[in-house]
């Protein structure tokens, strides 16, 4: 049951963005507020144990949902997308400072013994992950605050993913080939 709590609540975390935007034009007001508090304080119970790092930003969540539904504003719904592109960017820009970076420690999981050439470049790939972190959380405030419903949900909900997926999927191509190289 725990697995599949995982699951569905993963899946609607990701959809986030589509499900406001249907939530809003298809349920009665503040519905899709307290359907989103109770999937994220779900997903809070359920991960409580695996993803410590993400509880602030899930509690956020459930604090921007409740407040939501009990003040009647759906727009606050708007604004998850930037506590968690802020929460990405503190727990990478903290890896930065405490070490290892964020990348390294992701890159270790797959590859332990990683020469020490590639931890300076690992940091650096982490810096630019906080810069897209910064970029997305921008963006992110920018369509909540001064941009349409569709714009928004265009933004966090399709190239926003598309950005997190071009820089994650080539960095780990290029990273095939730096290892080789400095191998």
């Amino acid at each position: 049951m725990r697995l599949i709590l995982q699951v569905i609540t993963t899946l609607v975390i990701v959809a986030y963005p589509l499900a406001v935007y249907f939530g809003l034009q298809y349920l009665p007001p503040g519905y899709i507020a307290l359907l989103l508090c109770v999937l994220l304080l779900t997903r809070m119970l359920v991960t409580r144990q695996q993803v410590r790092a993400m509880v602030l930003p899930l509690i956020v969540g459930i604090g921007l949902t409740g407040a939501s539904f009990i003040a009647k504003r759906n727009d606050w719904l708007l604004y998850y997308p930037v506590v968690i592109n802020l929460s990405l960017l503190g727990l990478f820009s903290y890896s930065l400072i405490k070490g290892p970076s964020m990348i390294e420690r992701l890159a270790r999981i797959k590859e332990p013994d990683l020469p020490d050439s590639a931890i300076e470049y690992l940091r650096t790939i982490t810096t630019l992950w906080c810069g897209l972190f910064v970029f997305n959380g921008a963006m992110a405030t920018y369509t909540a605050i001064a941009s349409s419903i569709e714009m928004w949900t265009l933004y966090n909900g399709l190239i926003a993913y598309l950005l997190i997926g071009m820089l994650l999927s080539g960095e780990w191509i290029y990273r095939r080939f730096w290892l080789k190289k400095h191998d």
